[in-house]
């Protein structure tokens, strides 16, 4: 939901950070070029994990069938606060996670961004793409103490419950006033000449799959409220917010990589994921995910997104 272009802060409204919580400033390429402390290699293999975060669309049709980037929702180059920084899974991972039910490593929760926020399929554990990634992400963490959760500005950040139950109607005349113009008045994004993308889809083949955690009205609305209009957070009120978020996540998009044989039984077999999103639930006379969809990618689940359990023969999907 952003785009490569720099737009000067107009209404800057992010939430100050609460008493007790760590602050980090996140280590930019001019200090990794400055940090004598590195070895060269390391540096090299540094840079890539930034251009492959920067410019993941260079691994289109392999790991990635869609329209976006690490940076399209992990703004600021990974380190925007408020705009879900990469560097505290460096230092709070390995961790249980609610939505695939086990304990994570920081490869496998950059295999899940692969997996449903891109619709692709994860690079290899252990590979040069997925190693460099780690190392960029790393790399950011460096000095932040290890298992430190109370960090300001990690994820989206929360809203409180909107006063009105989130409404279709009103969140498509917010999102025709105040996202249209970058996103397309169909969700589409935009491209320049080049086929370069500008400004990501919100939904259809080019989007994020219905896996993707964007899909979830609170998440989708805590990032608009803090990072959207592009230069302009907290431009929305937080009821716009929930509004624009019901309505960009009541459109179709790839079907969900976990997908069972219907959105129905998906959605509550995932249901501790699904509750927060509107999978599988009849908006406007049909129901969202009720197709068989990919988008680009030809093939539903990738084969190397695996459950990991300590209990053998155990299968969470």
């Amino acid at each position: 939901m952003a785009c490569g272009i720099t737009v000067a802060d107009t209404s800057v409204k992010l939430p100050e950070p609460k008493e007790g919580q760590y602050v980090h400033q996140a280590p930019t390429l001019e200090d990794l070029e400055k940090d004598e402390s590195l070895k060269p290699q390391l540096k090299a293999v540094i840079r890539k994990g930034y251009d492959l975060f920067m410019n993941t669309q260079q691994l289109r049709g392999e790991n990635v069938f869609n329209d976006m980037n690490c940076r399209t929702c992990h703004m600021g180059e990974g380190r925007k606060m408020w705009a879900a920084p990469v560097w505290p899974a460096s230092t709070t991972l390995p961790d249980f996670r609610g939505k695939n039910q086990h304990v994570n490593s920081v490869e496998e929760r950059i295999a899940g961004c692969f997996a449903f926020s891109m619709n692709g399929k994860p690079p290899a554990y252990g590979s040069d793409t997925m190693l460099a990634l780690v190392a960029y992400q790393q790399w950011m963490a460096k000095g932040a103490p290890v298992y430190e959760t109370n960090i300001a500005g990690r994820g989206f950040g929360k809203l409180e419950k909107p006063k009105l139950e989130p409404d279709y109607g009103r969140g498509e005349a917010v999102f025709s006033e105040n996202c249209s113009v970058c996103h397309g008045d169909k969700g589409q994004g935009q491209k320049n000449a080049e086929g370069t993308v500008v400004f990501p889809p919100l939904w259809g083949d080019g989007a994020y799959n219905w896996g993707a955690g964007m899909t979830r009205i609170f998440t989708a609305a805590a990032f608009i409220k803090h990072n959207m209009p592009l230069g302009q957070p907290g431009k929305l009120s937080d009821q716009d917010a929930w509004d624009v978020a019901y309505f960009i996540n009541a459109q179709e998009r790839p079907q969900d990589p976990r997908f069972v044989g219907s959105a129905e039984a998906t959605r509550e077999k995932f249901l501790n994921f699904h509750k927060h999103t509107l999978y599988g639930t009849k908006v406007n006379g049909r129901v969202l995910g009720a197709h068989t969809n990919t988008g680009e990618k030809p093939f539903l689940k990738p084969d190397n997104l695996k459950p990991r359990t300590f209990e053998q023969g155990s299968d969470s999907w």
